[in-house]
């Protein structure tokens, strides 16, 4: 994979607007990023939070993801949906940037997703991917992102149960990481 810089990203919405974003996300934002430069890797529902919408996107590098932000969020598409995104979300701001680790995610759709958020490193051949923070500036200040040292381990679960600090994900219509 040619991308080291993801970001994962955590909306609160607000009740019983989830799946109006999704449908906005999948229609009128997945193509129109990725035209700038980003890739939209993973988009999901939690489990636990019928209020929570949570996405990975990537980028080649910390200079790539600054153009491609400006592009988007400074260009035509977002000034057209994102008044209406931003409508459905009270809180878009638990964004962290991380670094993959490890990346072995293949194309085929398996089912459900967890992401594991723990402190200190992590070695998992096994899991999908292991993402460590990425100490770096935030180049794009719009975009708030945590600075927590947080890894999060992505793995294949057929039937997640709770657990603390495990997001239970399932993947939308047209997440690549499923």
């Amino acid at each position: 994979m040619d991308l080291t810089v993801i970001e994962l990203r955590q909306y609160t919405l607000r009740p019983g607007r989830r799946d109006e974003l999704i449908e906005l996300f999948e229609r009128e934002l997945v193509e129109t990023q990725e035209a700038t430069g980003m890739t939209i890797l993973g988009t999901f529902r939690d489990l636990d939070d019928p209020d929570r919408f949570v996405w990975l996107r990537g980028f080649r590098d910390m200079p790539t993801r600054k153009k491609a932000l400006t592009a988007f969020y400074f260009g035509p598409v977002w000034a057209e949906h994102g008044p209406q995104a931003n409508a459905t979300m009270v809180d878009s701001t638990n964004a962290r940037l991380l670094h993959p680790a490890h990346w072995s995610v293949p194309d085929a759709p398996s089912g459900f997703v967890t992401a594991e958020l723990t402190a200190g490193p992590v070695t998992d051949d096994t899991a999908l991917a292991v993402l460590t923070p990425l100490d770096v500036e935030n180049d794009f200040p719009q975009l708030p992102v945590r600075t927590d040292p947080i890894t999060v381990v992505l793995r294949r679960d057929p039937d997640p149960q709770p657990a603390p600090n495990i997001l239970r994900l399932a993947p939308t219509a047209r997440s690549r990481i499923s």
